[in-house]
């Protein structure tokens, strides 16, 4: 029996198809621990070696994974090595050794991984392997111990016969994704905290996001999408709510900004931002912001053009620009790339992070956080997950940060007023006119609303106040 792949054939590396035993590399990258494999001169050619493939476990890739293994019911046996960056290696362990539990989540029943925050669909089911795979973690490789434990472990394997040769296949979840109309390439979000502005984020990507068909598979994407965090804090209760854990985004907050670069990475933020151009980034915009609050020229560009164009893995976050605006220090990120869902929330919390340790340093308070994502998306197979966060949007009044509005009817003079107002009770202008259309089109003139809600609200007002002037009645607001 062949190894054959289901999904992500184009990703893995076969070496031999009739081998019984398969590496995940979790986040390392497979020509880094192949690398490794020959240096300790294990067996790789295709006739001989012990090995069928190797691949990397992300975390949205365990469904896939299980999928391939059910179908090479051969393959019984797995090494797990390499970076284990998002606890992908703990869900595998566990969907085998304690199986999958249904839960109420935003609202809805959906399986979980018992003993974690992985949700899977309900199609795949411990159960359905007639032989539990034996696992078996290396370490990362990144000393000799790890690296040992791999040997001994290949060189050692000597498997008994599977004991089912059938061959399942369990399909994936269709998903049909559609979209409301909209200018895809003009979403622009502010929020007072960093989940609201997820929760946002994944609401009108849901709704507004277009069908793009990748090589890497299929994404429901908008572009050049802003998100303004006013407020960069969260509350926790409401991040376990979702299913981030505040413990893992403090660990991210950490390694995302340690600058020395592992052998098993092409890449890492950290390296880029304070060593790989040959300076610490932050430590250069403290001295020169210190030196002069109004710098405008604290701004990194951690894309290589001269090496990431043609690389296989290159940064998705692309710039940092650092500016004191009104006496607090901001930071605009931009993103070449995004994954919605997973990525965005830790990536803004890392740089909250990054933004605080410049502020400390040049001894100022942090302010708004704004972060550009050119391609952002949505993978299907965790569509579940973005419907279940869309429908949770509940009913919100803002503040628009245009301001307010105060109207009445002046029956002697036969005019509506409308008094544009600060948020802070300033009078700003006047509108005044015996028609409402008349005040409508001045007040979007001068871009004086900028909330949909607060406009639709102004609507209902102007509405109320021309049939006041008509009639004579007393207008009240409400």
């Amino acid at each position: 029996m062949e190894f054959i792949a289901l999904h992500f054939a184009d990703k893995v590396r076969i070496i031999n198809p009739k081998a019984r035993l398969g590496i995940l590399t979790l986040w390392s990258r497979i020509d880094f621990v192949e690398a490794q494999l020959e240096k300790m001169g294990i067996d790789l050619h295709p006739a001989n070696s012990k090995i069928a493939v190797i691949g990397n476990l992300y975390g949205n890739g365990l469904p896939h994974l299980l999928r391939n293994l059910l179908y090479n019911p051969q393959i019984r046996d797995l090494i797990i090595c390499g970076a284990n960056r998002s606890g992908s290696c703990e869900e595998l362990t566990a969907f085998f050794e304690h199986g999958v539990e249904q839960i109420v989540s935003l609202g809805e029943t959906v399986t979980r991984v018992k003993g974690t925050k992985r949700i899977l669909d309900n199609l795949i089911q411990p159960g359905l392997f007639a032989e539990k795979p034996r696992l078996v973690a290396a370490g990362e490789l990144n000393d000799q111990e790890s690296r040992d434990k791999l040997y001994k472990h290949i060189q050692s394997f000597a498997p008994a016969d599977p004991l089912s040769s059938q061959r399942i296949e369990i399909e994936l979840p269709q998903v049909e994704v559609t979209h409301y109309p909209s200018e895809p390439r003009g979403c622009t979000i502010i929020a007072d905290s960093p989940l609201a502005g997820w929760r946002e984020l994944i609401f009108r990507l849901h709704r507004f996001g277009h069908l793009a068909h990748l090589r890497k598979g299929d994404r429901q994407e908008l572009q050049n999408v802003k998100v303004v965090v006013t407020q960069p804090r969260d509350d926790e209760a409401e991040l376990e709510k979702y299913g981030f854990s505040v413990a893992e985004l403090q660990q991210y907050q950490k390694d995302m900004l340690i600058a020395a670069k592992p052998s098993d990475h092409s890449y890492t933020y950290g390296n880029r931002i304070r060593e790989y151009f040959g300076f610490d980034s932050l430590d250069k915009f403290a001295h020169r912001l210190r030196n002069n609050p109004q710098d405008r020229d604290c701004y990194l560009a951690l894309w290589d053009s001269g090496s990431d164009i043609e690389s296989g893995d290159s940064p998705c976050l692309v710039s940092i620009f650092f500016r004191v605006y009104d006496e607090q220090l901001t930071l605009c990120a931009c993103y070449r790339t995004h994954n919605a869902l997973d990525a965005w929330l830790k990536n803004v919390y890392g740089l909250i992070e990054t933004q605080r340790i410049v502020a400390e340093k040049v001894g100022i308070e942090t302010g708004p956080l704004t972060v550009i994502s050119h391609s952002i998306s949505i993978d299907p197979s965790k569509y579940d997950l973005a419907e279940r966060v869309a429908k949770s949007k509940s009913f919100s009044v803002n503040m628009d940060p245009n301001g307010q509005f105060m109207f009445s009817v002046d029956h002697d003079a036969g005019e509506i007023i409308a008094q544009h107002i600060s948020n802070e009770g300033f009078l700003l202008h006047e509108y005044r006119s015996a028609k409402a259309e008349r005040i409508q089109h001045e007040i979007a003139r001068d871009c004086a609303v900028s909330d949909i809600n607060h406009a639709l609200y102004l609507g209902r007002q102007l509405a109320k106040a021309e049939i006041c002037l008509k009639t004579g009645e007393t207008y009240e607001e409400s």
